[in-house]
């Protein structure tokens, strides 16, 4: 998982030449012109023969990604049945700096069909998320769609919390999750506090866990983030209790007791969000 330019390094050309100094380093063209190029196309070959002799219909999931450097993608995964087993292969990520219309993506995931020859008659249907640029590509290339319903469930769950009634209600549970990411944010930002955690999970005999952040794009981490700020909630306490600088961030039982009801409330609505994203089963 290390980055190509790691072959130029002095410290790893080092540590490889005290390993057998005998063995030439190549360079890191080589590596970005030959090696990873022949390990592509090896694994498209192996993926071309597969969809040649198993999907004879299929179906497409897409969606638009964002790396970390902020540059767009687009993914495009095939699913079909091959010997009676489902199978989903990822066909591509690939770079798209056109803009996200309906008319570049819906051009865009032809021409993905084309590179890989995939006949657009055996399409059984495309699922997507509910974007508005989605849907116009799919009404544009006249293909079936289906919602994604595990992203209609996170929009529901989102919406939900936002219109809760009546207004006390809705602003105790925004204090207690808000109390929650805070206490969260102040364990992850301290080694010395989560050197604490550690030995106060060995005393109260809980389970040496870290704590979970809450990632808007991830479904379920809020649900995620709160069970597990309550099955730690004694052992936080206890080490919040003696940090002068963060004895303000000790949760109320009020605080407890609401994220105990969001985490019942939560709980089997992400169980069901994880048994509709399996890939090697009929969800839908």
């Amino acid at each position: 998982m290390a980055p190509v330019y790691i072959v130029e390094k002095d410290s790893f050309r080092d540590l490889v030449r005290t390993l057998d100094p005998r063995y030439v380093m190549p360079s890191r063209k080589h590596f970005s012109k030959v090696e990873l190029p022949g390990l592509y196309a090896s694994c498209r070959a192996q993926v071309e023969r597969e969809l040649c002799s198993g999907a004879t219909h299929y179906g497409l999931t897409t969606d638009m990604w964002m790396s970390r450097a902020t540059q767009p993608y687009m993914s495009l995964t095939i699913h079909f049945i091959k010997d009676w087993t489902l199978r989903a292969r990822c066909l591509q990520t690939v770079y798209f700096p056109e803009d996200h219309t309906g008319v570049m993506l819906a051009q865009g995931l032809r021409d993905a069909l084309e590179s890989w020859g995939l006949q657009e008659r055996n399409l059984v249907c495309v699922t997507t998320d509910n974007a508005s640029n989605n849907i116009s590509a799919m009404e544009l290339n006249e293909w079936e769609r289906l919602q994604c319903f595990g992203h209609r469930l996170q929009l529901a769950i989102e919406n939900s919390l936002k219109d809760l009634t009546p207004t006390s209600t809705r602003q105790a549970v925004e204090r207690a999750v808000g109390v929650c990411k805070k206490v969260v944010s102040a364990f992850s930002n301290s080694w010395k506090r989560k050197r604490e955690l550690a030995k106060a999970q060995a005393a109260l005999g809980l389970p040496p866990h870290q704590l979970i952040t809450e990632t808007p794009t991830r479904w379920g981490s809020r649900q995620q983030m709160v069970a597990r700020f309550l099955e730690q909630e004694k052992a936080l306490s206890q080490v919040l209790l003696a940090d002068k600088k963060a004895r303000h961030l000790v949760p109320s039982w009020q605080d407890v007791s609401i994220l105990d009801s969001l985490n019942k409330a939560l709980g089997p609505l992400f169980e069901f969000t994880d048994a509709l994203s399996g890939e090697k089963y009929v969800s839908v």
